[in-house]
């Protein structure tokens, strides 16, 4: 991994961390280096962003980097993650990029960059791009070989377009509040699902450049939960600020995570003969309950290190249909190149019309194992992998969880910690192993 680019992309705390500048050069370098590997062509790149305030200015210094760069730039304005990927590909352009935070709060903004087709960048190409940007191009381009801005005005539409022929299944007699988290889906979310029969109450659908994901959203459920308890509904939805993953609340406002999620579509695809391999990629921190149920529907699991990168690394190298994480990131990769949370709750509603059964009754499936995590400070988390006393520890706590538990410890990539997760038959069981191997962890 290069030290620009972090696991999404380039990430800080708009104008200060992340800055214009940066912007700017990270574009300019973007562009050079497509030109380095393709001459034949002035390089064409998709612009969108999510609607923080910030965006605006990191918008503006993208585009003065790409352009002056030699090349041509097709903003799509204010539209999700996933459907910029989508773009894209849908436009034939080299790259695209997208200015979002996802989740985090609005003084937070992000750079993340999709190559030709509307796939992650490889890593030795982001290698180049940091290079790129912090070295002075031997020559600039003048004239008529300076790249020009035009805006798509079908964007939303063809996108829209896309999502609705990917879930054809019709929607009609669901009724379904959407939270939108004030983010980069307020606009298209509400009207995919309305143009798939469902009838949709949005909120959290009003942005205006500073209240994203401001208490609302996949992070914050709550309300939520009241809405759909309110209304009546049979189910709710909730997207992140730049909607690449969703979660979901049932009739009663029980929370559906992204493992009984993942789980619901993947049976789905099963039962449709679109489930290759019948196998589903997931990662380590998936419930033991999710597991259980795959193994009972006939499904192996895939597991991978956290992260959607690593989920999207694995479907590609094994050519599987649909992977996931606990957090609501889902990939069909027969309709997507990335997560997209809209794409994914169209299917969870399909499934839900195809067999008239509740979200509760779907989501059954998994049997969620109670869970306990306990993030630990430590003075090296090398010498705690590292150490005979801490793996004496979590064997012994394999040993009393047998097949009913699992035990897990990550050890943080940026921060002097070990997590220590447990899951068991009951919380009190949970919580007394992890307890127990948290305070060896801490001892060394």
């Amino acid at each position: 991994m290069s030290s620009l680019f972090g696991t999404d992309g380039v990430r800080g705390l708009a104008n200060a961390d992340l800055t214009p500048e940066l912007a700017l050069v990270v574009a300019s370098g973007a562009a050079r280096v497509l030109v380095a590997h393709d001459a034949t062509h002035r390089p064409l790149a998709v612009v969108g962003r999510d609607p923080r305030a910030s965006g605006e200015m990191l918008e503006a210094a993208v585009v003065a980097g790409l352009t002056s760069a030699g090349a041509d730039v097709l903003r799509v304005g204010v539209l999700p993650t996933p459907a910029v990927a989508f773009l894209t590909a849908s436009y034939g352009a080299d790259v695209g990029v997208v200015l979002s935070a996802s989740h985090n709060p609005m003084p937070d903004n992000g750079i993340k960059l999709f190559a030709a087709g509307g796939h992650k960048l490889p890593d030795d190409i982001e290698f180049e791009i940091e290079e790129a940007a912090f070295s002075e191009p031997e020559v600039r381009p003048i004239g008529a070989a300076i790249g020009r801005l035009r805006s798509a005005d079908d964007a939303a539409l063809r996108y829209l377009d896309h999502l609705s022929k990917a879930v054809p299944q019709s929607l009609a007699g669901l009724h379904v509040v959407v939270d939108c988290a004030h983010g980069a889906a307020s606009a298209v979310a509400p009207e995919a699902y309305r143009r798939a029969g469902a009838r949709v109450t949005a909120i959290a659908a009003a942005p205006d450049g500073l209240n994203i994901n401001d208490g609302v959203g996949s992070t914050h459920l709550a309300g939520l939960v009241e809405a759909v308890r309110a209304s009546g509904a049979d189910l709710g939805i909730a997207h992140d600020g730049d909607a690449d993953r969703c979660l979901a609340v049932d009739a009663s406002g029980e929370v559906v995570d992204g493992d009984q999620i993942l789980a619901i579509c993947a049976v789905a695809l099963r039962d449709a003969g679109a489930l290759r391999e019948e196998a589903v990629v997931a990662t380590v921190m998936s419930n033991l309950g999710f597991h259980h149920a795959m193994r009972d529907a006939g499904i192996s699991v895939i597991t991978t290190a956290v992260g959607d990168r690593y989920v999207l690394e694995a479907l590609r190298a094994k050519d599987l249909s649909l992977g996931g994480e606990q957090s609501g990131h889902v990939v069909f990769t027969d309709a997507a190149t990335t997560g997209d949370g809209l794409l994914t709750a169209l299917h969870l509603m399909a499934r839900m019309a195809t067999t008239g059964s509740t979200l509760a009754e779907l989501a059954s499936i998994v049997h969620r194992l109670p869970q306990t995590l306990i993030n630990v400070t430590v003075a090296d988390r090398v010498a705690v992998a590292a150490s005979p006393v801490v793996a004496a520890a979590v064997d012994r706590a394999s040993s009393a969880l047998g097949d009913g538990g699992r035990i897990l410890l990550r050890a943080s990539g940026t921060e002097q910690l070990v997590r220590v997760m447990v899951e068991a038959g009951s919380q009190a069981e949970a919580d007394e192993i992890a307890a127990s191997v948290a305070a060896v962890v801490a001892s060394v």
